[in-house]
């Protein structure tokens, strides 16, 4: 089994990111976001830092991929179309100033700004057309390529009473699934050898995909207003772990 390992990485290791695949997916499918953040803490405690980014993206993408077949139905696909234009446009920006930004300076952004959406005032008007989404895509996506989950970004648009706990998660996973592969690409482009992480990747997007049904049971089974509340309480935890780690460094 240890041929199957990246070097450096032991086989406990590789277990446990395994199993913790599984159940980040399932709390994403749940929930509609709170999965990815987690994965990357827990890549960040155990990959190299210049690892992380890239396999968290691969990851991700099968995660999201899973829950955007699932619920393919319930995709807002013109707003989804307007996203990924903007996810290339912020994808190629960051692409070329990749070392220009310290990653505290956006968790603070990031941070504040989710914060801000769910708790500051909201002055009429504020919903974002779909074709508003091309500025979301474009900004999250930039940000992507520096801290790695920015879904709670994405996120913080959604509005989730007027849309529904099933049009939120699916078209939230979608948008996720056309950001990840970006990055994916990106990261490619830029150097980074993803043959070397083939099996325990594969491995990860196996215990994803499981965890994504077990997910979308729960998400099923959860009335309206019981996700919108759980929805918000764990987009303000994120924030909150996400200005942690900004004053952390």
């Amino acid at each position: 089994m240890d041929h199957l390992v990246p070097q450096g990485l032991s086989v406990g290791w590789a277990v446990a990111l395994v199993v913790a695949a599984f159940f980040t997916a399932g709390i994403s499918a749940a929930f509609g976001l709170g999965g990815g953040v987690a994965m990357l803490a827990i890549l960040l405690m155990v990959l190299p830092p210049a690892t992380v980014l890239p396999i968290h993206g691969i990851v991700q993408a099968g995660s999201n991929a899973g829950r955007a077949v699932s619920l393919r139905t319930e995709i807002r696909r013109s707003l989804l179309g307007w996203f990924a234009a903007g996810t290339v446009i912020g994808i190629v920006a960051a692409s070329l100033v990749l070392v220009a930004l310290p990653t505290s300076t956006l968790q603070w952004i990031l941070g504040l700004f989710i914060l801000w959406s769910l708790w500051g005032p909201k002055p009429r008007g504020r919903r974002v057309t779909d074709a508003g989404f091309l500025a979301v895509g474009a900004g999250a996506s930039f940000c992507t390529m520096f801290v790695g989950a920015t879904g709670p970004m994405v996120a913080a648009f959604w509005d989730v009473k007027r849309m529904g706990r099933l049009a939120v998660v699916a078209t939230h996973a979608a948008c996720m699934l056309v950001q990840h592969m970006a990055k994916v690409v990106a990261f490619g482009v830029l150097g980074f050898a993803f043959t070397d992480w083939a099996a325990l990747v594969a491995a990860m997007l196996l215990a994803g995909q499981a965890g994504t049904m077990a997910g979308a049971r729960i998400l099923r089974a959860m009335p309206e207003r019981v996700f919108a509340t759980a929805f918000k309480a764990v987009l303000t935890a994120l924030a909150l772990r996400l200005l942690w780690s900004a004053w952390q460094g």
